[in-house]
C-alpha cells in the first residue's frame, strides 16, 4: 500500500525531554509511555516520506508553508538540552506533487526555506521520541496559516492526491497542543472554553467526527488558547475518505496545557474492486491504443445486468463522468467497459483524456438499482437515494452523496438544469440507489 498509511497526533512541550524537565517529564509520564507506543506503531509502518506540521516553524498570515530546500536540521540547545541534534533530506518530489495538487486546488502554498532549515521545538519535542521509527525516511516540514479550517482541510486533501501519486509510503505528524488554558496557573491564564474545547476536541477525534471540528466557532476556537487546531484540521483532511480509525493513546494537561496523543491506522487498499480495477485498465488501455480491452475476468456481481455509471477525478476534480440509468449492455462488466471509455472521451464538459493525464486520475463506478416511481422526493436522503426528474421524453439525473448536494431541492433543481426542463413543468420523480466503489 502506497499514499498516506498513518497518521498521528502529538504535543510538544520541552520538559518532556528529561534533560529539559529534570524530573518535571514525570509529571506527563502518560504521554511519554503514549509517545513511546506511537514510535512502536510508526516504526511498524516503515513510512519511506513522513510530512511533519508544526506551529512554530516559519510561517505566512495568508498561504501555508513547504520547505523546499533539500534538507532541515535542529536540536534542542535554546532549551537547554545537551542532546545531539537531528538532520533530515527533504522529499523533493513530494514538495513538487504538492505544489502541484495545491495549485490545482487554489490552495496559496510558500517555500519556508530553499537553501537550509532550522526545525523548531514543535518537531524536535515529539522527535526526541519518534525519530528512531523513521530513520530511513525522508522528511517534509509544513506550516499552516490564518485562513479558514475548510481550507486547511482542502490543504490535507491535496497532500493526500500528491501522497497517492508519490507511489510511496506516507507518514502524516500533526503537532500541536490543546488548550493553554485548562487552570488559573495556566501559561495563557484561564479560560473555561479551554476544557469544552479539549473535550468537545477529543470526542470527535475518537468519533472521527470532522464536520464537528471543522464546525467550531471562531471565537471558541479562539479562547480555547490552542496551537494545534490546524494542524489537526490539515491531518483531517489528508485522511479523509480513507477510512482511518483513530485511538487516543493519551490526554492530560497538569500544566494548564492539554497534551494529546492520537494515531490514526488506515487500512490497507491494496486490491481495487474488480469494477475499478476494470474501468481504469479499459480507459488506459483505449487511450494508448484505441482498442478496448477483453473482459478476461468477472465476479457474479459483474455478470448481472444494471445500469453503471464511472466517473473519473483529476486533483480531486471531476474529470468526466458517463453512465446509463438502465442496461444497456449484456452485463455489469461490459457496461462498465463502455461507460468508461464514454466518460474518458465523450463527456462534452470535457477535452478527451490524454496520455500523459492517466497517472493522475482515480476512478470510481456506481452501480445502480432500478429506477422506482415515487410521489414525494423531499422524503428521500441526498446521501443515500438518487434522484431521477423527467417532463415528457427529457430526463434528468443525479447520482447521491456527491459533495456540495445537501438537500433534496438541490437535486431537484440540478436534474432540471441537466435536462433542460422548467422547474415548473409537470414533473414526474424516480429514485434509486448506488453501490459505489472506489
Amino acid at each position: 500500500m502506497t499514499g498516506v498509511v498513518f497518521g498521528c497526533i502529538v504535543p510538544h512541550p520541552p520538559l518532556i525531554v528529561p534533560d529539559i524537565g529534570k524530573g518535571q517529564e514525570r509529571t506527563i509520564s502518560s504521554t511519554i509511555q503514549a509517545l513511546e507506543r506511537l514510535a512502536a506503531l510508526l516504526e511498524e509502518q516503515k513510512p519511506q516520506t513522513v510530512l511533519v506540521i508544526s506551529p512554530h516553524g516559519r510561517s505566512f498570515s495568508a498561504a501555508m508553508g513547504i520547505l523546499t530546500a533539500p534538507s532541515s536540521s535542529g536540536d534542542l540547545s535554546n532549551w537547554g538540552s545537551l542532546s545531539p541534534g537531528l538532520k533530515f533530506t527533504n522529499d523533493l518530489d513530494m514538495v513538487r506533487l504538492i505544489q502541484e495538487e495545491t495549485q490545482h486546488a487554489g490552495i496559496p502554498l510558500q517555500s519556508i526555506g530553499e537553501k537550509r532549515y532550522e526545525l523548531d521545538h514543535g518537531v524536535m519535542v515529539p522527535f526526541h521520541f519518534l525519530a528512531k521509527s523513521i530513520k530511513d525516511a525522508m522528511l517534509v516540514p509544513i506550516t499552516f496559516c490564518w485562513l479558514s479550517p475548510t481550507t486547511h482541510f482542502d490543504f490535507g486533501k491535496a497532500i493526500q492526491r500528491a501522497a497517492k501519486r508519490s507511489g510511496r509510503r506516507v507518514a502524516i505528524i500533526a503537532s500541536g497542543d490543546l488548550s493553554h488554558r485548562l487552570t488559573p496557573q495556566a501559561p495563557a491564564g484561564y479560560d473555561p472554553a479551554g476544557k469544552i474545547f479539549d473535550e468537545r476536541l477529543i470526542t470527535a477525534i475518537r468519533n472521527m467526527d470532522t464536520g464537528t471540528i471543522l464546525g467550531f466557532d471562531p471565537d471558541f476556537v479562539e479562547h480555547a488558547g490552542e496551537c494545534g487546531y490546524r494542524s489537526i484540521v490539515i491531518l483531517l483532511g489528508a485522511l479523509e475518505g480513507l477510512k482511518a480509525k483513530s485511538e487516543i493513546l493519551a490526554y492530560e494537561g497538569p500544566f494548564g496545557v492539554g497534551y494529546l496523543t492520537a494515531a490514526f491506522s488506515v487500512p490497507s487498499n491494496d486490491a481495487p474492486h474488480p469494477l475499478v480495477r476494470l474501468a481504469k485498465d479499459t480507459v488506459e488501455t483505449y487511450i494508448t491504443s484505441g482498442k478496448t480491452p477483453r473482459i478476461t475476468h468477472t465476479t457474479p456481481e459483474m455478470k448481472g445486468r444494471a445500469g453503471v455509471f464511472v466517473c473519473i477525478k483529476k486533483h480531486g476534480n471531476l474529470r468526466g463522468c458517463i453512465g446509463t440509468f438502465e442496461p444497456t449492455t449484456p452485463s455489469i462488466a461490459a457496461e462498465t467497459v463502455r461507460n468508461a471509455i464514454a466518460a474518458a472521451t465523450q463527456d462534452p464538459r470535457f477535452p478527451p483524456v490524454s496520455t500523459n493525464e492517466l497517472p493522475e486520475l482515480e476512478y470510481s463506478v456506481d452501480v445502480l438499482t432500478r429506477p422506482v416511481p415515487i410521489d414525494d422526493p423531499y422524503k428521500l436522503d441526498p446521501k443515500k437515494d438518487g434522484l431521477i426528474v423527467q417532463s415528457g421524453h427529457r430526463r434528468g439525473l443525479l447520482l447521491p452523496d456527491l459533495e456540495g448536494v445537501d438537500t433534496v431541492q438541490q437535486q431537484i433543481e440540478i436534474c432540471c438544469a441537466k435536462a433542460g426542463i422548467d422547474p415548473s413543468e409537470p414533473l414526474k420523480f424516480y429514485t434509486f440507489r448506488v453501490k459505489r466503489y472506489q
